[in-house]
């Protein structure tokens, strides 16, 4: 055995299911073979010292958007601005560098930077008059385009809303240049698609990053073709038989909601073509409903109005729930795991419902079947996730005061609601299992800020008034928060026996953190980061080390 197969790791607080031990670790070939004073015995191993840092098992994110982050981040990224200004300065400097750029597009907007969460063609007209522009907005459920670009899609003020979308118009009747949900597609389907090579560097770069943020493993969201990527199924196969893909990763296959069962048979193929080239694209993807925050999250009662009275829009179910229930039974019996979008208490009842209808059909085939986003659960729902075995999957950094929660959802939904928001210690405590998530690049996949946000359910280094916990009672404790984002994803992928804890005979998939994170305050959780992430016992990031390495003898 040679000592590049081996890799020990001394002087870290080890997070095992049996709690914290201050013990040495040691993985060879990949796999953790001691914890403990036996770990020393074994010479020749490549040397790791903690610093007294947390040794925990690798981040593992349960809903993720890895090549929508690479892609935004090689065109025009706006996730690091804030403001309108902001975001219109980065769009003109970038126009202005790529003037050879047929569309100029990019994405990463936030609502609340605009009023009501309206960003407008006019304003990207002065800066960008002459080639069409397209902008999503940061949760993807958005677009943000000039005047060039409603023309070249034939939008004018007859155009009809598509059924699962609008477009937003000012109050003589005019599209303003914002779209929502569907209506994105009318122009996204003209925009140049990112060529394979592209693909494969928003790969790269994104899994670069994850692994800076000790995310060794991650479900991605959506793979399969969409209106603005090519199939990214085809970019995992080249990285995987490269060795450029070190994470573990499972697919979901996107469900076109615009079609039906027929589709099935095309599902099937791209699993077992991707099964073939080693990639498990095992899961389906269907979206059910959108997002509150421009009140087409799917309720059971209307939104609220400006004036705070019922109104008419329920928001929007994507995919009729008698339809949602055959589809689901069609898909259980095939051996699929789906994955639900479902934000809306209704989304997440239909949802629920649909998995309750293949466990009749099918029986329970242990599928595991899980609900992204759940924000507005209705209490009478709450017990069901375990009863049907549906892991929560959970996206914590959402849960906490920020400027789209307080003025463009909470005002919305009215306080009882409000109030049934991101329920995750309710699901813990009634038996759901729980994964923990991102959904990157809608926010950000750092690990320890959705960790900090679970336990605190206040952004990482808030003070005053913004350091309140959001609905506090719904807190995790730092032990259960770590877990959803390591074990909690692997039970979703099916891998819970070869990762997700750091035991013996498990992948030494492993993060060293820069302190013990176990003996801080769970204010300062946040403020923590990431030293070495290992994969395999291979490390494949390296922060500035505050550890030292060594080979023992």
């Amino acid at each position: 055995m040679t000592p590049s197969t081996r890799l020990l790791i001394t002087g870290g607080h080890v997070f095992t299911p049996a709690g914290v031990v201050y013990e040495p670790l040691l993985v060879e070939n990949g796999v953790i073979t001691a914890i403990g004073p036996d770990a020393l015995a074994v010479p020749g191993a490549r040397e790791i010292d903690a610093a007294g840092g947390t040794v925990s098992p690798g981040f593992q994110d349960s809903h993720v958007h890895p090549y929508h982050a690479g892609l935004d981040m090689i065109a025009c990224d706006l996730t690091p601005y804030l403001t309108a200004e902001g975001c219109l300065s980065r769009i003109a400097e970038y126009a202005a560098a790529n003037p050879e750029l047929e569309w100029i597009t990019g994405g990463g907007w936030s609502m609340d930077s605009f009023p009501g969460g309206l960003p407008t063609a006019a304003a990207l007209d002065a800066i960008v008059p002459d080639r069409p522009a397209f902008f999503p907005n940061r949760d993807g459920h958005g677009a943000w385009v000039n005047s060039a670009a409603l023309t070249l899609a034939g939008i004018t003020d007859a155009t009809p809303d598509p059924f699962d979308g609008r477009i937003e118009r000012d109050a003589d009747g005019h599209a303003i240049g914002a779209l929502q949900e569907g209506a994105m597609g009318l122009v996204a389907s003209h925009v140049p698609l990112p060529t394979q090579d592209e693909m494969d560097e928003a790969l790269a770069i994104a899994q670069h990053q994850l692994f800076a943020w000790g995310v060794t493993a991650w479900q991605d969201a959506i793979v399969g073709a969409t209106n603005d990527t090519p199939d990214p199924i085809d970019s995992y196969l080249r990285g995987t038989a490269s060795g450029v893909l070190k994470a573990h990763v499972v697919g979901a296959i996107w469900w076109d909601r615009n079609r039906g069962l027929e589709q099935i048979t095309e599902i099937v193929e791209k699993r077992e073509r991707a099964l073939a080239g080693g990639f498990r694209a095992t899961t389906v993807k269907i979206m059910q409903d959108g997002v509150a925050e421009n009140f087409t999250a799917g309720m059971l009662e209307p939104y609220l109005d400006d004036c705070g009275c019922p109104g008419e829009n329920a928001g929007k179910s994507f995919v009729d729930p008698t339809q949602l229930k055959e589809i689901s039974i069609q898909l259980d019996a095939l051996g699929f795991q789906i994955h639900y979008h479902a934000l809306g208490d209704r989304a997440v009842r239909e949802a629920l419902d649909a998995i309750e209808a293949a466990r009749e059909a099918n029986g329970d085939s242990d599928l595991r079947h899980t609900l992204a986003h759940i924000q507005v659960i209705h209490p009478d729902d709450i017990p069901r996730f375990a009863e049907l075995g549906a892991v929560a999957n959970m996206q914590p950094l959402w849960a906490r005061h920020e400027g789209q929660m307080d003025t463009l959802t909470i005002p919305f939904l009215g306080t009882r609601r409000a109030n049934w928001q991101y329920p995750f210690g309710s699901l813990h405590r009634a038996g759901a299992p729980l994964a923990s998530g991102s959904d990157w690049p809608v926010s950000t996949a750092n690990a320890l800020e959705i960790i900090h946000t679970s336990v605190n359910r206040a952004p990482a280094g808030a003070t005053g008034a913004a350091a309140l916990p959001f609905l506090g009672e719904q807190a995790l404790s730092l032990a259960d928060a770590l877990i959803a984002h390591s074990l909690g994803t692997a039970f979703l992928n099916h891998d819970e026996a070869r990762s997700g804890s750091l035991e013996l005979g498990k992948a030494g998939d492993i993060v060293i953190l820069d302190r013990d994170i176990f003996a801080a305050p769970v204010a300062e959780i946040g403020s923590a980061t990431v030293v070495f992430t290992i994969i395999g016992g291979e490390v494949v990031y390296e922060a500035t080390p505050t550890a030292t390495e060594s080979v023992s003898v």
